[in-house]
């Protein structure tokens, strides 16, 4: 049928037999995809991009999700020979379902249900229960091939899996923090006996400064207040962390919390501000908070903060790092959503090679894509707006057009 013709014109009949030729059309260019992937293994072609794993290699290559590239390599390395360290050929899991993929009969959703199921499958009895499973999966559903080879293992071994000797160790210490939509964080975690019991004289030491009144009575509770005041009893003794002389330093500085907002606004105590070039909290609060030796006011090209060192000094100032941290908002990368204190600063022009140590001429990067930049030819530059723009390589992009990381929002220059 031509894709010309009107559909009211052609039959029910002919719809459907439209639709059946251009699925097994699409199944046969996916299998071809992923025999193509599979040579693209085999010959270690990520590698000569500069490229550490081939998922990421496809991500730039097709602009798809890392969820999606790494389920296609998955695909590929199943259904096509692959090769060992050393060389040596490595055999398909699948070489059956390939088979039937290249001729269109099965998507992707049924490609999975039998590899998973292979390989819960013992060795010997692979080769026969995949071709029972393609042979299925002409009429069935992928649940349904998912039943049919959990029914074939349970045949092949009634009693199931040896129970482990040794039952894994529950996890001693854990510890998560999350930060959930409406700007609140969310603590979890596990200590050990001697931390919790330390942790619980802390927090009670300032529970009770928090549960009395100015005249020294108990102040009255209600159902959550308790919970409430180890809450600001915790926040407490966080303040009292920061500005503790013996705090580690990290990436290179002291740990501080940065407050960026508007000069008007901090003058006016009104609209909003950035925290940690995360969150969000008013402009009074923010005018509240300048008082603190550990909060820093964020103020880009004040006195105080040197931004431009020339050629003086290679390593990027305190002063410099923070006005990257507030641009940049992160990895610049396109696509990547590392925090800034993950990443460090990269000169565009090197530094050996005549560059200066200013912000006309630094990005924040995190160590990953710092290395793709120098080795798998892309570009960075500071556009005329001030903020950093990155130019893919020709076999990325012939057009060469310049991409932004748009998960941060960056400041204005």
């Amino acid at each position: 049928m031509s894709y010309s013709e009107d559909l009211w014109q052609v039959n029910e009949a002919a719809l459907a037999a439209s639709l059946t030729d251009s699925t097994a059309r699409i199944r046969r260019a996916e299998a071809e995809r992923l025999e193509t992937i599979a040579e693209v293994a085999r010959r270690g072609v990520a590698r000569l991009y500069g490229y550490r794993s081939l998922a990421s290699w496809l991500m730039d290559l097709l602009g798809i999700s890392r969820s999606t590239a790494n389920k296609l390599v998955r695909r590929a390395g199943a259904l096509y020979p692959g090769s060992h360290v050393d060389g040596s050929e490595l055999p398909a899991l699948a070489p059956h379902t390939a088979k039937a993929a290249a001729e269109g009969r099965l998507d992707n959703e049924k490609i999975d249900a039998i590899l998973l199921a292979l390989r819960k499958i013992p060795a010997e009895h692979r080769a026969s229960t995949e071709e029972i499973l393609v042979r299925l999966a002409g009429t069935s559903t992928h649940r349904e091939i998912t039943v049919a080879a959990e029914r074939i293992l349970a045949h092949l071994d009634p009693d199931g899996a040896e129970p482990p000797g040794d039952e894994p160790a529950p996890p001693r210490r854990e510890l998560s923090l999350h930060r959930r939509k409406d700007g609140f964080w969310r603590i979890s975690g596990l200590l050990d006996e001697l931390t919790g019991t330390k942790t619980r004289a802390l927090l009670e030491a300032l529970e009770s400064q928090r549960g009395t009144t100015a005249e020294g009575t108990v102040a009255r509770r209600g159902p959550d207040s308790g919970r409430e005041i180890r809450a600001d009893a915790f926040a407490d003794l966080v303040d009292l962390a920061l500005v503790c002389p013996d705090l580690p330093a990290h990436v290179g500085d002291r740990a501080t919390v940065v407050v960026t907002v508007d000069l008007a606004d901090l003058a006016a105590a009104t609209g909003q501000a950035t925290l940690d070039a995360t969150g969000k909290i008013s402009a009074s609060r923010a005018r509240r908070l300048a008082c603190d030796a550990r909060v820093l006011p964020a103020v880009l090209g004040t006195k105080s903060q040197v931004l431009d060192l020339g050629r003086s000094k290679r390593i990027i100032s305190s002063a410099q790092r923070q006005a990257l941290s507030l641009r940049d908002r992160g990895c610049a990368f396109p696509g990547c959503r590392r925090p800034p204190k993950h990443c460090e600063g990269h000169h565009i022009v090197h530094w050996a090679n005549g560059g200066t140590t200013d912000l006309d001429n630094l990005v924040l990067l995190c160590s990953y894509h710092h290395h793709v930049l120098h080795d798998a030819g892309w570009k960075v530059r500071i556009a005329p707006d001030g903020l950093p723009e990155f130019i893919p390589p020709v076999l990325l992009d012939p057009a060469q057009q310049p991409r932004r990381n748009i998960n941060h929002v960056p400041l204005a220059a």
